[in-house]
């Protein structure tokens, strides 16, 4: 270790680092070969920025070599998540790589969080987004800086740099996003088209197990427990603040950057995964900023393209460096001429206990434009079929509460069962409509869009629908799928109850998909009124009647496109590898008591017991999950979500301990969570919460 020559405040490590430094310009933009040399850089582990409230932020910078005698640009990545004990693989298998090209990586913690100070609020408030601007400020004045910013991140990183961008900070020059929103309501965690996400509980429970970490005294020294007592007594259960806004109103509107698509200020790369929930953001993006948003979806679960699954991979550093050099160094690489949109189309992947790769290829389409639509309805003989409308009359449809149980996770960190499984467990719940089998291809991109009438004797109900990839054999694959909450079917601001008994038109937007129906595939939709556990139930569960010659499903047509090449990442394990002393372990299973009529739904989550080798920093996350219900009565749903959060090295050791619950009644939402927290093997520390928020037509 050395004396910094940048600061007087921390020390940092030299390295040397082979990275990609240029774009070979005789390749087109799509396909850009990235040159390696190698580059000096090192590591800052700790740099405190002071905000203007006098709050200390805690960061870890990869400072180029030459930095000292030529200004460079700067990458920020602003999280709650911890840079130590939390995101260090991911950060540590790329901002070297960002260093040796030449670009400072800057990675904060929000304050409340890692070794920052205070405590946290909540997701994407005002404090976060003006703490990011002054933290780019302060990053742009720094003797190092050539006073250009870039920010990126994936998820909540994904979130705030376009939330940040928005706020139009001089400095900061272009954003990569990854896994994000334009959309807080409809497009993130916690309510889709106006029903409510299970997942909502498995996040609030997880913001309260991250944010319950004790700092680093390591890093923050004697301060570390009073810190951390500070950080306990003040964190919100994030669940109470987000069921007090269950329609899309000011608080969802808030860092929602579709508010204002022609006031984003900024070149943005928007990179989501077909298997993640965040699919949409891509497509929504380059359709409200136009030419200053590229599009890149992939086959991916909610991580890293670079790292992600199912493969195939991209070059992830290469496409991020270029898109840098072009907007923080004025490069003339370019990178504004990227094809608008570069898609993967799943070419009929299967179901499996583990997709570690989908077969498919990659799309270009340099302007985006909506696509054309193919019209299937309902045929005489019951059919799903091009452009048919005779149907076959009213058909009721009351789906098994417990219908959902192939779907997988909202959003996805494994391609295990994490995400859908083979359909025909749902479709057994669900009114179901299929092509004959397929003369020829179908190619597929955008979202698809369901018109229907229906009536239904309550004053709401759910509404499910899923476009299934029939393979010859019966074997079926989810390519899509979508829900409304029937309350929301004129919008989410202002819900409305259902006619009790009258037939009224429903028109539903699915999620965005990239897919092949090959011939002999069958195309199928599903319908039904549970998709249990990601939604919720409501508090009815009346049924639907359903007028099947109203039924149009339009598909959005592939249209003109070029197949492109895009380049894998040179290194096919970039992750570092840590200390391992325990093991991780995985469990997903569904129980069914026949005799009492409860269907569970179990999660069990443990990452093992691992050490980082430089700061011998070792930590341990175990995280269970268990929803139930009962048949035939909505209300029995329970949630449960539960954490324990190790952290320890020799001579020291803390944890916390989550509880979190979610059951309901016919008017009230009803949650309650503990926190409690040891030194060692004595409790320091215990916390309650619980409140009751009334149902708002969901």
């Amino acid at each position: 270790m050395k004396k910094n020559q940048f600061t007087d405040s921390a020390l940092v490590s030299q390295y040397f680092h082979p990275v990609p430094t240029r774009i070979d310009r005789e390749q087109p933009p799509q396909a850009a070969r990235i040159v390696m040399s190698q580059q000096a850089f090192s590591v800052i582990e700790n740099e405190w920025i002071t905000l203007k409230d006098g709050t200390r932020l805690a960061a870890r910078i990869w400072m180029p070599g030459n930095a000292g005698q030529e200004p460079v640009p700067a990458v920020l990545e602003f999280l709650p998540y911890r840079k130590r004990g939390g995101t260090d693989p991911r950060d540590e298998s790329t901002y070297p790589v960002f260093a040796g090209a030449g670009i400072a990586g800057v990675r904060v913690d929000i304050r409340g969080s890692g070794e920052s100070d205070g405590v946290i609020e909540g997701e994407y408030t005002p404090r976060e987004l003006s703490d990011a601007c002054e933290i780019i400020e302060w990053i742009a004045a720094q003797p190092w800086s050539n006073g250009n910013v870039g920010m990126m991140g994936i998820s909540w990183g994904g979130f705030n740099c376009l939330q940040v961008a928005a706020l139009k900070p001089s400095a900061l020059k272009a954003v990569i996003s990854i896994a994000s929103t334009v959309d807080r309501y409809n497009d993130d965690i916690h309510y889709k088209n106006g029903c409510h996400l299970s997942a909502q509980l498995s996040w609030a429970a997880t913001m309260l197990a991250y944010q319950s970490r004790s700092p680093d005294p390591e890093i923050v020294g004697e301060s570390w427990r009073e810190m951390w007592l500070e950080r306990l007594e003040g964190e919100p259960f994030f669940m109470e603040e987000w069921l007090d806004h269950q329609r899309r109103d000011a608080f969802w509107e808030h860092g929602s950057i579709c508010e204002d698509f022609d006031g984003f200020p900024v070149p943005a790369l928007v990179i989501a995964g077909w298997a993640d929930g965040y699919r949409n953001t891509p497509i929504k993006a380059i359709e409200g900023l136009g030419s200053k948003a590229k599009a890149l979806i992939g086959p991916w679960v909610h991580k890293y393209p670079h790292f992600a699954w199912p493969k195939p991979r991209a070059d992830f550093h290469g496409e991020a460096i270029a898109w840098w050099n072009r907007w923080l160094r004025d490069e003339p690489n370019g990178a504004e001429k990227l094809p608008q949109m570069r898609a993967y189309i799943l070419d009929g992947p299967r179901p499996a206990l583990r997709r570690e790769a989908d077969p498919g290829f990659w799309i270009a389409k340099p302007d985006w434009t909506a696509p054309e639509r193919e019209n299937f309805g309902i045929d005489a003989f019951g059919s799903l079929k091009q452009c048919a409308r005779d149907g076959i009359g009213e058909m009721f449809i009351r789906s098994p509460l417990d219908t959902g149980t192939a779907a997988g996770e909202w959003f996805t960190l494994k391609p295990d069962a994490e995400m859908a499984g083979d359909q025909r467990i749902d479709d057994s719940g669900s009114l179901v409509f299929e092509t004959a089998p397929l003369q020829e291809e179908h190619l597929y991109l955008g979202q698809p869009e369901l018109a229907l009438c229906l009536r239904c004797n309550a004053p709401s109900a759910n509404l499910v629908a899923r476009i299934v990839d029939v393979h010859p054999d019966g074997t079926a694959t989810r390519v899509t799928y979508g829900t409304l909450n029937l309350a929301h079917r004129k919008g989410n601001a202002a819900p409305e109850p259902m006619p009790k008994g009258k037939t009224v038109p429903i028109a539903m937007l699915l999620d965005a998909c990239g897919y092949r129906f090959a011939p002999g595939h069958r195309i199928r939709l599903s319908l039904s009124t549970s998709y249990w556990p990601i939604i919720l139930p409501a508090a009815d569960d009346p049924g639907l009647n359903i007028d099947t010659a109203s039924l149009s499903l339009a598909m959005p047509m592939l249209g003109a496109h070029q197949r492109i090449d895009l380049p894998a990442p040179e290194n096919p394990d970039p992750l570092p590898e840590y200390i391992e002393h325990l093991p991780g372990e995985t469990r997903r299973t569904v129980e069914r008591d026949m005799g009492a009529g409860v269907t569970r739904y179990r999660i069990h989550e443990d990452t093992g017991l691992e050490e980082h080798p430089d700061n011998h920093l070792a930590t341990r996350e175990i995280r269970d999950e268990i929803w139930s219900i009962r048949q035939g009565d909505p209300l029995s749903m329970t949630g449960e979500a539960s954490w324990v959060c190790h952290l320890q090295r020799p001579g020291w050791s803390v944890r916390t301990e989550i509880e979190t619950r979610l059951s309901c009644t016919r008017d009230k939402w009803l949650i309650e969570a503990s926190v409690t927290a040891f030194e060692g093997d004595d409790q320091l520390f215990h916390k309650t919460y619980e409140k009751r928020v009334a149902r708002d037509f969901m």
